[in-house]
């Protein structure tokens, strides 16, 4: 009996680390803003801005991950679909046609990277890692199209009563509703945990893995969409580098939110939140130290690597073989 409320104990302090971590970190950040004397408003707005972009796009592809796969891909996605959709809008003038084709295109690449996975029995990293190569080049391909340059753009004034923080959250919380109710209340989060945690006995009992599959990248793309959506409404000057750092954010947030790399049971909607609220006060803390980019990259690939062994430690005798 003693051992079992340790380990109820134990598995709670385990859900809770991340939001303990969060807490610390926004500690941290109030402490260094408070003695640097910056605006905190603005900081804090400026902190918004930055990761609901990232929230919308993790929450998203927390449906890949908990399948103990991962996209690398998600980045040049985004960059086709907000690429696409201010091609549409400067030919209709619609903000709702923008939306559409953003969340369209995002869906249909999507839906090729886990169709060729099921169709070629190859691994889902596999077929991103050359989605991510292919969608590179067509964004070239795109620019170069639009005979504007180096870049693709829309009138700021277009999108400037869409580009608040109100809409933005509006937009995050809408999505992030949807997915707690799919993922926390119907079959299909609890199908997805079982496949993740031990494809075999999934498949035993009949689950269909490639259904999953299918409709855990419409997911993802559905957040990636939404993602190149904001990013107009953020910055209406899209270029070759329009979200080229989505991907990795996107995996740092979600195992700094305290999800495991091998998806599974431990599997939660909120990790993607947390984890990238957690990233993005990171960033502003190392900001306020005028640190350099690459000085954050490192610490971020340091903190990377200690919360997914730290994850993996306490995992890898409840994983069941594969």
């Amino acid at each position: 009996m003693k051992d079992k409320k340790n380990n109820v104990l134990k598995e709670r302090l385990l859900n809770l680390a991340p939001v303990i971590g969060l807490l610390l970190m926004l500690g941290a950040f109030l402490a260094v803003a408070v003695a640097k004397d910056v605006n905190l408003s603005y900081s804090f707005k400026n902190i918004l801005n930055q990761s609901i972009i990232t929230m919308v796009v993790a929450t998203g592809a927390i449906y890949i991950y908990t399948l103990g796969s991962f996209d690398i891909s998600l980045g040049a996605s985004m960059c086709v679909s907000a690429l696409v959709g201010a091609m549409a809008y400067n030919k209709t003038g619609s903000l709702m046609v923008m939306l559409a084709v953003c969340v369209g295109c995002a869906i249909l690449i999507s839906l090729i990277s886990s169709v060729l996975a099921s169709v070629f029995n190859l691994p889902v990293f596999v077929t991103t890692i050359a989605m991510l190569s292919l969608l590179n080049a067509l964004v070239l391909v795109l620019i170069r199209m639009n005979n504007t340059g180096d870049v693709i753009q829309i009138p700021a004034p277009a999108v400037k009563g869409i580009n608040t923080v109100f809409f933005k959250l509006l937009v995050l919380i809408l999505f992030t509703a949807v997915c707690v109710l799919s993922f926390n209340y119907m079959k299909l989060g609890r199908q997805e945990k079982f496949v993740g945690g031990n494809p075999l006995c999934a498949k035993l009992t009949g689950i269909n893995a490639k259904k999953l599959s299918i409709i855990g990248f419409v997911m993802a793309g559905i957040g990636v969409g939404l993602g190149a959506f904001l990013t107009i409404t953020y910055a209406p000057t899209l270029s070759r580098n329009t979200a080229s750092s989505v991907g990795m954010d996107v995996i740092i947030s979600i195992v700094f939110g305290g999800m495991p790399v091998s998806g599974g049971a431990r599997s939660r909607i909120y990790s993607a939140i947390v984890g990238a609220l957690s990233m993005t006060l990171l960033s502003q803390i190392m900001l306020m130290f005028n640190l350099n980019s690459g000085i954050g990259q490192m610490v971020k690939a340091t903190i990377f690597l200690l919360v997914v062994y730290v994850s993996m430690f306490n995992n890898r005798k409840n994983i069941l073989p594969r």
